[in-house]
């Protein structure tokens, strides 16, 4: 697969529609074309500590921001009709069809694909399949783990690399 795009969502609590970041990467015949990063308003609107320990996001931080149909209009204008990429497909597919959903959008049946399984299927021997091993063990490191867009670059350079 030379082009798709690589996306990755952070919640703020269990809720799969309480997405609060966003990060995606376009690649286009191999290459990065685009990148986008967002803070998100999530809906339902509370932080449960265990998430902001992951990501390091918390209420103050989204109170002020656009909600998800805002910030899906700027993403939707770069995606060009690509599939998605994700590591952990299930969820992320699994956020973007419940923001959807809760928002009465129309959902397109967008294609996902995803890297964690592909990576099982080509490196069966490594210690696991998460996001940094694998992209460590392809040469890329992954700087800022469960930033969105740190997490949707490492999934492109993986998918760049195996798929």
């Amino acid at each position: 697969m030379e082009s798709f795009v690589a996306i990755d969502f952070e919640t703020a609590n269990q809720y799969r529609s309480s997405v609060c970041s966003v990060g995606m990467v376009v690649v286009e015949h191999g290459i990065i074309t685009d990148s986008f990063y967002h803070l998100i308003k999530p809906n339902p609107n509370f932080y449960c500590r265990w998430a902001t320990d992951i990501h390091g996001i918390t209420y103050w931080d989204t109170i002020d921001e656009q909600s998800f149909p805002e910030v899906w209009e700027r993403i939707v204008e770069r995606i060009f009709n690509l599939p998605f990429v994700a590591h952990n497909s299930p969820f992320d597919e699994g956020c973007l069809k419940a923001v959807h959903a809760l928002y009465d959008m129309s959902y397109p049946g967008y294609q996902f694909y995803c890297t964690c399984r592909a990576a099982r299927r080509v490196f069966p021997d490594l210690v696991n399949h998460q996001l940094h091993t694998v992209s460590s063990h392809l040469g890329f490191e992954l700087k800022d783990h469960h930033n969105a867009l740190a997490d949707a670059e490492a999934c492109a350079q993986i998918a760049i690399n195996i798929l």
